[in-house]
């Protein structure tokens, strides 16, 4: 595969994957001594990436779960946001200068914060309650970052008998980092048909629905966007048809992902409609990837996961493609914003 090592990948996923039964005590110890919410507040990327996490218990628990953003939660404070709360802060580099400065607030408040991110010596590193370090970088924190904050959900539905089946699920998510590899191996040639089509437009609409809608709004922003400096407009596929649909015309490019949860009508809504309007629709479908021993209920789980594992295959052959290396920069983290 092009420029991929494959037991860095291991190394890291297997890394994510084997923080469950830690996830599972801290959890466990949080609940007992009265959590009455959890809180999922990354910044940028990272915020992103928790998404998926949150929808899950804001759909299928009772237990209050909330996502919001650093910068503006430092200024207006929340209602929510208390000594019984559990607040989880993701930040690969652990420098994150909106996620440093909310977590002293935090700690002012009382709230129990688990800290996940990529290097122990930093100050959310050393400044969280409970840290969970697992090193990553750019092109393998996605599938790190979803792994661990489904970990923490699942958990909580799990204690509070939301959910029969936690150690099974538990169980078949371990198989993740190899059968993730197999994935992307199988993808690589159709890696580079993809490439070449977003390397050959400077705009693209890119949208999904359910748990995937984080991955296009991910990809879009934090790859496309910061590190090709390709324009993107990022819809959900159910607002897509009250507003941006009045963008597509012919060479116009949709980027549709697929996920398998519930909200798969959603994107199929779109995909029934976008090709009568645009030569230009592109569809990456989670369902098309083989996983030996995966049942439908955590492949439902664990659609953005796939497509992050993809999308990095896609991004290798792109900046080949456009001769753009993704960590290039003209602004972000070079210059005083």
């Amino acid at each position: 595969m092009l420029n991929f090592d494959e037991q860095r990948f291991l190394r890291i996923q297997s890394g994510a994957a084997g923080l469950a039964k830690r996830f599972d005590e801290v959890i466990t110890s949080c609940l007992a001594a009265g959590a009455e919410n959890v809180f999922f507040l990354g910044t940028g990327g990272a915020a992103i990436l928790m998404q998926p996490a949150h929808q899950l218990l804001q759909r299928s628990s009772r237990f209050p779960a909330f996502i919001d953003l650093t910068a503006e939660l430092s200024i207006t404070g929340s209602a929510n946001l208390t000594k019984n709360s559990i607040v989880v802060m993701p930040s690969l580099s652990g420098t994150t200068k909106e996620s440093v400065a909310l977590l002293s607030k935090i700690k002012e408040i009382g709230a129990t914060v688990l800290t996940l991110v990529g290097h122990q010596e930093t100050p959310l590193g050393k400044g969280g309650d409970h840290v969970f370090v697992n090193f990553a970088e750019d092109d393998t924190s996605c599938e790190s970052f979803y792994l661990q904050s489904l970990f923490i959900a699942l958990s909580i539905m799990n204690h509070r008998g939301e959910i029969a089946n936690y150690d099974h699920l538990i169980g078949e998510l371990q198989k993740l980092p190899r059968l993730l590899i197999d994935v992307k191996r199988a993808y690589e040639d159709k890696a580079e048909d993809f490439a070449h089509i977003l390397a050959g437009s400077d705009y693209h609409i890119i949208t999904g629905a359910g748990n995937v809608w984080a991955e296009a709004f991910y990809y879009g922003m934090c790859i496309l966007e910061e590190m090709q400096w390709i324009r993107t407009r990022p819809v959900h596929a159910s607002d897509f048809f009250h507003g941006t649909l009045e963008l597509v015309e012919k060479g116009v490019s949709v980027i549709l992902f697929k996920g398998e949860d519930a909200c798969r009508p959603l994107a199929e809504r779109l995909e029934n409609f976008a090709p009568a309007y645009t030569d230009k629709v592109t569809v990456l479908d989670t369902a098309a990837f083989d996983l030996p021993g995966i049942s439908p209920e955590v492949r439902s789980l664990i659609s953005p996961i796939l497509l992050a594992t993809v999308l990095e295959r896609i991004s290798a052959h792109l900046e080949v493609i456009r001769s753009h290396p993704l960590t290039t920069r003209r602004y972000y983290k070079r210059v005083a914003y």
